[in-house]
């Protein structure tokens, strides 16, 4: 009897085992010789191109100074610092020996042709709605880049989240592996917007708070985060803009990083404009307006153009008075700092502002929750590099005539940036002032610094 019970015990314990080695393992895919350039039409990459830089690809797997798409960024992560990958078509190092199926896996599942499990800092999460065609496209373009020779540092993850198989227990809790189902009650434009958002563009990634083991809270999806310094803001009916995000408006800020009312795209976001969209066709913008525009259920967006000129006039007309009435008043060192230093381009409370020059009292930045992208810009400035980004850099050019910010790090101490950044919220919306403002004034600085 008791032998038995062991049997059946040992018998279990081994099903278990297996079950579990079956779950966590994945095979490798036989290697491929890297296909010459020749072996995909030039439309193919072409549509991988516009692709690739949707999914903002080069951002994440190039280097400062580096060659494009050949891996080795340091992506801080609560856990340790995770390198990118050498995306290139080299054989060693690279992706040159990875068949289609092996490039459709890792984007779908988070599986290596060696058939090693990802980190989820790549975010295969969302890239597994993309469609057949797409991928194809994205191989394409890959698989002609030039092919580089270049290693990738070892993570710094700490035993035992260095290792790869355990990631199949995170799948198992968070990995939701869906195609991408259309909505027949939603428009064409909306259904591609939603396509291109949660799938390559991979908003979300940005715009989600994450959990402890760095998931997504899908309940919290689109309601803002701290990312690499800054602060993604909300694209829900949680965003906080004085002025509700028309499609027109979010047309614009997509298509050239400027909004009329709500100012430019600065940080990680003008890498997304200036660089990622910049081959996107105007119908691929369109429908990422359309779709957010919806999700973010601001009743300007659902009325009609006239109603909805009618609304915004009325609000603008409320905060450019409200700035009207305080521009006069330089009485405390926040307002004065303000006089010396915003005044002269921003304070503009007597005729319509424009995006490149904003009033502050309809700036996003000044009415979300975290006042992180508020202090990098006055801290860097906000003009676009001739590389695309927004930061203070001796190659900086205008965004639009008249646009270019200097930035103040070096003539502002901390106590200025606190003064400054209180007067303003203060002075110019009627939310309560920012909590914890001294510290996010010295990690702004920190994050700021070269």
């Amino acid at each position: 009897m008791l032998f038995r019970l062991l049997l059946s015990l040992v018998g279990l314990l081994l099903v278990v085992t297996l079950g579990v080695v079956g779950f966590f393992w994945r095979f490798a895919l036989a290697a491929v010789t890297p296909p010459p350039a020749s072996a995909f039409s030039v439309q193919l990459v072409q549509k991988g191109q516009v692709l690739a830089g949707m999914g903002n690809c080069a951002a994440c797997h190039t280097t400062k100074g580096g060659a494009p798409l050949a891996g080795g960024l340091p992506i801080a992560t609560p856990f340790g610092i995770i390198y990118s990958s050498n995306i290139t078509p080299d054989p060693d190092t690279g992706i040159g020996h990875w068949s289609q199926d092996a490039f459709k896996r890792a984007m779908r599942e988070g599986v290596r042709q060696d058939g090693a499990h990802l980190f989820p800092a790549f975010p295969y999460t969302h890239f597994t709605v993309i469609n057949d065609e797409d991928l194809s496209a994205l191989y394409a373009f890959l698989m002609t880049r030039p092919a580089v020779h270049a290693l990738t540092p070892v993570n710094t993850l700490p035993f035992p989240l260095n290792i790869r198989s355990l990631q199949a227990g995170w799948k198992l809790l968070y990995f939701d592996q869906k195609p991408y189902q259309t909505n027949v009650s939603q428009s064409v434009d909306w259904n591609r917007g939603r396509y291109l958002a949660e799938g390559i563009a991979h908003c979300a990634a940005c715009h989600t708070p994450r959990n402890f083991l760095g998931a997504e809270k899908k309940n919290s999806a689109y309601l803002g985060a701290q990312i690499d310094g800054w602060f993604a803001p909300a694209l829900t009916a949680a965003n906080t803009s004085p002025l509700p995000w028309t499609q027109a408006e979010l047309f614009a800020y997509l298509r050239s990083g400027v909004s009329q009312f709500h100012g430019v795209a600065s940080g990680p976001m003008s890498e997304v404009v200036h660089q990622g969209l910049a081959l996107s066709p105007d119908a691929d913008i369109h429908a990422l307006a359309t779709y957010f525009v919806n999700i973010n259920g601001s009743p300007v967006a659902t009325t009609s153009t006239a109603s909805a000129d009618a609304i915004a006039a009325t609000n603008l007309a409320k905060i450019m008075g409200k700035s009207a009435q305080v521009n006069g008043l330089y009485t405390q060192r926040g307002a004065n700092l303000y006089l010396a230093a915003c005044a002269s381009c921003h304070s503009n409370s007597n005729g319509i502002p424009t995006g490149v020059r904003p009033e502050l009292g309809l700036n996003s930045a000044l009415t979300a929750a975290d006042p992180s992208n508020l202090l990098r810009v006055i801290l860097t400035g906000a003009a676009r590099r001739a590389g695309g980004t927004f930061d203070a850099a001796p190659d900086m050019v205008a965004i639009a005539p008249g646009s270019y910010m200097p930035g103040f790090a070096a003539s502002l101490t901390n106590e200025d940036l606190v003064q400054l950044a209180s007067y303003l919220r203060r002075s110019r919306t009627d939310l309560p002032p920012w909590d914890r403002l001294e510290a996010s004034v010295v990690a702004a600085r920190k994050a700021s610094a070269p």
